[in-house]
C-alpha cells in the first residue's frame, strides 16, 4: 500500500513539475523554466520532450553551460538526436569564443556548423574576420538584416569573465545577452 501511495504520489508531482515548466515556456518566462528545470531535472530525465525543454529554456534565457546534460541525455529520438545535436553546436561556440576573447585563440581558420541562434550568428561573424586582439569591443552587422548590430565584449567579475552581446535593431538596443 505504501509503494503505491508512493508512486501515485511521485507521478503527481512529476506531471506538475512538467505541466509548470510548459507553462513558464509558453509564457516565455525561460529563466523560470531553466532554474525549474534544473531543480528538478532527476525527476525527468527519462523523459527526452521535458529535457529539450528545459534545455531550449536555458538556451533562450543565456544559460549555455546547462546544455551540457541534455547533449549527453538526448539520444533515443530523431529529435532528441537533432535537439543535442543544436545544443552541442552553440556550446562548442561559446567555448571556442570565450577561449579566443580571454587567450587570444585565433578561430579564423575554423570551419564549424552554424545555428540560427544569436550567440552563433556573433560567432559566425567574429570568426570570419581579422580581429584585432586589442580590442575589447567588437561592433558586428548582421548579414541578413542591414538594421541589426551586435556589440561584443567581456566582462570580468571575479577569476573569470562573461561574454556581453548587445543586440541593437536601427541602432536601438533591444537585447542585452550575458553568458556566464
Amino acid at each position: 500500500m505504501k509503494i503505491l501511495l508512493f508512486l501515485l504520489l511521485t507521478s503527481y508531482l512529476y506531471a506538475d513539475i512538467k505541466q509548470n515548466i510548459f507553462e513558464l515556456y509558453q509564457e516565455k518566462r525561460y529563466k523560470e523554466a531553466c532554474i525549474k528545470g534544473a531543480s528538478n531535472f532527476n525527476s525527468f530525465r527519462q523523459d527526452e520532450e521535458l529535457i529539450s525543454l528545459y534545455a531550449f529554456s536555458c538556451l533562450k534565457s543565456d544559460y549555455i553551460d546547462k546544455l551540457s546534460i541534455p547533449i549527453v541525455i538526448l539520444k533515443n529520438s530523431k529529435e532528441a538526436r537533432s535537439n543535442s545535436a543544436y545544443f552541442s553546436i552553440i556550446l562548442m561556440q561559446k567555448k571556442l569564443l570565450y577561449h579566443s576573447l580571454v587567450d587570444g585563440y585565433d578561430l579564423s581558420s575554423l570551419k564549424l556548423p552554424t545555428t540560427t541562434n544569436i550567440f552563433s550568428k556573433v560567432f559566425d561573424l567574429y570568426s570570419k574576420e581579422k580581429i584585432n586582439k586589442e580590442k575589447n569591443i567588437y561592433l558586428f552587422e548582421d548579414k541578413d538584416d542591414k538594421n541589426r548590430n551586435y556589440k561584443l565584449y567581456l566582462i570580468q567579475q571575479k577569476n573569470s569573465y562573461k561574454i556581453v552581446i548587445e543586440e541593437f535593431y536601427n541602432r536601438f538596443q533591444i537585447k542585452k545577452h550575458i553568458y556566464r
